[in-house]
């Protein structure tokens, strides 16, 4: 999976290019995150091509968070479809990750005093 990555500042913006996140490719995701996950302290994931994910796809995410936290540093959300707003809510991963509306919301909140 290729996925995209933009900088703003000092954080790194990863945009999944692919509208399914699923058992098909899960996997690849994770393989190609790692890398990012690893040599960044401050992550937004930018989900606004995804439309659907299965329980494959939401464990991705919750690894990728396992990953960052266990090395100090940091992930955010942002650019939720509703249908991915609506699933991270039924399964309570609204409250487990930092979701904004947009990368620059999100990229704000690692500010130590965001405005």
């Amino acid at each position: 999976m290729e996925l995209i990555v933009e900088r703003l500042g000092d954080v790194a913006v990863v945009v999944l290019p692919v509208t399914e996140l699923d058992a098909s490719n899960s996997a690849d995701f994770k393989r190609d995150v790692t890398p990012l996950l690893d040599t960044n302290m401050k992550l937004v994931l930018d989900l606004s091509r995804l439309l659907f994910a299965d329980s494959s796809g939401l464990g991705a995410f919750i690894s990728c968070l396992r990953r960052v936290n266990s090395r100090g540093s940091d992930l955010k959300l942002c650019g939720m479809s509703e249908p991915i707003r609506a699933l991270f809510e039924l399964v309570g991963m609204h409250r487990v990750f930092d979701i904004y509306p947009t990368r620059e919301e999100a990229a704000r909140a690692f500010l130590p005093n965001p405005a």
